[in-house]
Order: C-alpha cells, then structure tokens, then sequence
C-alpha cells in the first residue's frame, strides 16, 4: 500500500508545449519514490500513452458533462475507490512537485488524522523536457528561487487529503475556475483543519496560454466556470488562501496569521455579490481593505 495517491486529469497530449509540461509534471511525481503511486483518470488523447511509457496507473472512466470535461467529483470518486492509500493528493498536470511535497504531508499526517492541504504555486516559464538526472531537485529549487514569480494567494493547484473526507463534492468541471476555492471554503468550514502550506511546500507551474479554451481566454469569465461557481453557493464561497483556519511553517501545523487581516477579508467577503457586473465595485473595496491591511501589518513590523 502506498502512502500517498497522487492523481490528475490532464488536458489531451496533443500540442507540443502541452506535452512537454505535462510530461515534466509527471515525471516529477514519479521522482517522489515508492511511497507515492500516480493515476492518471480520463480519457484524453493521448493519455494511455503516456501512461504506459511511465509505468502509472490509467483510470479512463470518468462522467463528464455535454461538452466532454470531466466532473470533479467523479474524478475524486474513482481516484478514491481505486487506491488503498491513507493519503490523497490532486493535482493539476502541469504542476512539478519537489520532495516537499511528500514530507511535509508526513509531517501533518503525524499531527492530524484528517486534514487538507493548500496552498500557493510559484509560476516559471518552462518549455522543455526538463533533464531528471542525479541532483536535478535541487537545481529546480534553485531555478525556483531566481526565476520564478509566486502566484497571488486566490486559488489552489493541488489538494492533499485524508481519504475519509471530501466524499460530497458538487458536480463541478475540472479545468474552470470556482471549485478550488470551494475546496479551501469546504476545508474551512469543516472540523479538520484546513491548512496552508505555502511556506513548505513549493510547486512550480509551468506557464502556458489558454488556445484550449473558447477564444483563447482564460477560464475566469467561460460559462462552465459561472456554473461551478453557483453550484458552490456563491461568491461569497469563494474563499482564498488567507481563509484558511490553519498554516504550516517548518513542519508544525499552527494557527493562522494576523487576526486582524483575517477580519479585513472577512468584511471583504460580506460584500461580494452573485452579480458579475458588481466586480469593479467589489474591487475598489478589495483594494481600500489591502492598503488598510498593509498599514497595519507595516506598523506591527516596526514595533
């Protein structure tokens, strides 16, 4: 038995740059050792391929709605129903995972019985086949510290997970905006905690363009993302690193950060509408609220 199941649904194996992130993301996990075992679950071109050239398993029965994307919950559904590990981890196939990964979710799981893990990505512009010989970790880590640039705190690209939770996941599409955040909501609202662990745990996204998606845009403003936002509840269920009810600093799961910049973003979430048109208004809001919060966190700085 595995400690950990890495899983994903990838795009299809079809455009060159596609092919190479997703490439590099894989091998990646299956640089973590035998306490990890990867699926891949869908049923895109190209998928089986690859999986028989990296020696993973291939799940390709998947529901999807009347455009062919694959629901969340169905793919967390057979991830679970075909592995026996404690552990559980989604992630996005274009996300490179370091040791990490795998220790620090030993350290939470040493501390927690259930659990979910977030956190932040850091972007880097990869566009090809990285070299996966001795030492090559560390001269990621390396590339990461000088040439990548760390993503706003809005979203997740991987979950970590005790197999005994995240059972009753809406029908969301995979590849749309709305269901991370639900995640990080669902996690917060629940009695184990949510954590994040951007400080330990760094995962590299491998920058890409969005030609796959309907005019090229990213998935923000596509309908199916309007759709997994309602069946989130909302807007207003949206919720961001910062919601978290825990973070992970050098190993120990602690409380969160500044309760008065977590009271700020909750009063920002009290005016968030359902209404797309209401954004600028939301984000002048946004911005009043993070100059209050930077003043404060700079004047606790100098104290």
């Amino acid at each position: 038995m595995s400690f950990l199941t890495i899983f994903t649904s990838p795009k299809p194996f079809i455009d060159p740059h596609v092919v190479t992130i997703q490439r590099n993301a894989i091998r990646s996990w299956t640089e973590l050792g035998d306490q990890v075992e990867v699926k891949m679950i869908g049923d895109e071109e190209g998928m089986a391929e690859i999986c028989k050239e990296f020696n993973i398993r291939h799940i390709p029965e998947v529901k999807t709605n009347e455009k062919g994307t694959p629901y969340i919950n169905s793919i967390f559904d057979q991830a679970r129903s075909n592995s026996d590990s404690p552990y559980l981890a989604y992630v996005n196939a274009d996300i490179i995972l370091l040791p990490n990964f795998l220790t620090s979710t030993k350290n939470v799981a040493r501390q927690y019985e259930k659990f979910l893990l977030v956190g932040q990505r850091w972007d880097m512009d990869i566009t090809q086949e990285l070299d996966f010989n001795l030492g090559w970790q560390d001269r990621l880590e390396a590339d990461r510290l000088e040439n990548s640039k760390i993503y706003p705190p809005n979203g997740s690209d991987y979950f970590i997970y005790s197999r005994s939770i995240l059972k009753n996941i809406p029908q969301f599409t995979v590849g749309r905006a709305g269901w991370d955040n639900w995640m990080i909501y669902h996690g917060a609202k629940a009695k184990w905690p949510a954590i994040d662990a951007t400080n330990d745990i760094h995962v590299i996204h491998q920058n890409h363009d969005y030609h796959h998606l309907p005019e090229g845009k990213p998935h923000y403003r596509n309908p199916e993302t309007f759709v997994n936002v309602d069946l989130a509840g909302g807007r207003r269920n949206m919720f961001l690193l910062i919601d978290t009810n825990k973070i992970l600093v050098d190993g120990k799961v602690r409380s969160p950060g500044s309760f008065i910049s977590r009271s700020l973003r909750f009063f920002e979430r009290m005016f968030t509408t359902n209404d797309p048109d209401n954004d600028k208004y939301i984000e002048a809001i946004r911005k009043r609220i993070n100059v209050f919060r930077i003043n404060i966190e700079n004047k606790k700085a100098r104290i």
